[in-house]
């Protein structure tokens, strides 16, 4: 019994002891780690600390240059527009008929004068042949009333009749001749009303749904037959800020004033117009006026009730300098850009803008020629020395090639295409 409590002794003191020993392991362990971790950071510290404080503004930053170009800039007002037909004419018939034959599809294109409808105008005719018989009658009775104060006449000068009876034979003829004016009247009345059964198209267009049929009865006033919409050419209608319409009437008064459109198409092809229609007041509510441009549409390309996107150049700013929109950095003074000197060294350049269109800025506080950083100013300070990708020597070099005496640019290179 002694034996095994003594034993069992002995075997718990050795447990503690390995355990002991493992904790001492593990402590030693990870000071070692520790220590390692110090000497390096202190190792990287020296290092960063005996590199070159100006070794980082040593090092060219990469950047793409442009020149700066003095030119014609047009203004250019874009606004969404609306197209609508010059003319919608609804036809409607004259007389009280029915309808004899439909000339005519739905849709189809109609011109000018072209027959649509013919109506069933026998009592129209009728009451034409009775008054022509009418006119017949009064022409002969005219004529018998003229002999007969011919003969009057005669008997008054030889004193056989008296005044009055010579009065009543004069007045007789008067009366015809005033009956015949009538019934010459009547005749071409009836003639138009006759006329009345050929409808034709008033307007070169396009038809609408048609109405009628034949056999159906119609009355003026009271049946649409067809609506006639003319589309070439074509109206688009837009809104202009009032702003824009002092330089409008200026432009307008040295001739027309050229829109261009853009429709919502696969093609995106823009057509040209011009000018034809302000209107005469202001709206108050959105302080727009309406404009009216008049479009060629021959292809029908133009639809009645499209959205179009419409451009409108009502001035110039002639010989402005440019340079591409992407080149301007907007800090707490303002707006400014930076410029190469010839020790590739870039400069801070404030400038004040007065336009951006299209990617196109117009600016001044610059000089023509100037090489300007367009990619890469993010990384820029004034001082700041730059490699740009080519110099402003060899834009000018290469870009003299695709320059044309009335390339309108002034002698300066253009700005890239892909700006």
């Amino acid at each position: 019994m002694t034996n095994k409590v003594l034993a069992a002794t002995i075997s718990q003191q050795t447990s503690a002891a390995g355990k002991g020993y493992l904790r001492v392991a593990f402590i030693s362990f990870m000071l070692v780690v520790l220590a390692t971790g110090f000497w390096f950071l202190r190792t990287y510290d020296s290092a960063a600390h005996r590199i070159p404080k100006n070794e980082a503004s040593v090092i060219p930053v990469p950047v793409v240059t442009t020149m700066t170009s003095q030119r014609d800039v047009p203004v250019k007002f874009k606004t969404k527009g609306t197209v609508s037909p010059i003319q919608i004419v609804e036809v409607r018939p004259q007389v009280a008929a029915a309808i004899k034959t439909v000339h005519i599809k739905e849709g189809q294109f109609v011109a000018k004068g072209e027959r649509l409808f013919t109506l069933d105008t026998r009592a129209e005719e009728a009451n034409l042949a009775k008054s022509i018989a009418q006119l017949a009658k009064t022409k002969v009775e005219l004529q018998d009333s003229m002999r007969q104060l011919h003969r009057q006449r005669e008997l008054f000068h030889k004193n056989f009749i008296s005044q009055a009876t010579l009065d009543v034979a004069e007045n007789q003829v008067e009366l015809l001749r005033n009956q015949l004016k009538f019934d010459e009247a009547a005749v071409q009345a009836d003639r138009v009303t006759r006329g009345y059964g050929e409808i034709v198209a008033p307007i070169a267009g396009r038809t609408g749904a048609i109405q009628v049929y034949p056999g159906s009865l119609v009355r003026p006033e009271a049946s649409l037959l067809v609506s006639i919409t003319q589309i070439d050419p074509i109206y688009v209608r837009f809104e202009l800020p009032e702003r824009e319409l002092a330089a409008l009437k200026q432009a307008l008064t040295k001739g027309k004033v050229t829109v261009s459109a853009q429709l919502n198409l696969s093609d995106k092809q823009e057509r040209e117009g011009h000018i034809v229609f302000i209107d005469s007041a202001v709206d108050t509510a959105s302080g727009t006026i309406q404009v009216k441009a008049e479009f060629a549409n021959a292809d029908g390309k133009f639809w009645p009730g499209m959205f179009a996107n419409v451009t409108l150049i009502a001035s110039l700013l002639p010989k402005v300098l440019t340079v591409p929109a992407q080149a301007l950095q907007t800090g707490p003074n303002g707006q400014f850009l930076f410029t190469v000197g010839e020790d590739n060294k870039a400069i801070l350049q404030r400038v004040n803008v007065k336009l951006i269109q299209e990617g196109i800025a117009v600016v001044e506080g610059i000089e023509p020629g100037k090489c300007v950083v367009i990619e890469g100013a993010q990384h820029l300070r004034a001082g700041t020395t730059v490699n740009p990708s080519r110099t402003c020597g060899q834009i000018l070099h290469s870009d003299q090639g695709r320059l044309r005496p009335d390339s309108g640019n002034n002698g300066n290179p253009p700005l890239p295409t892909s700006l």
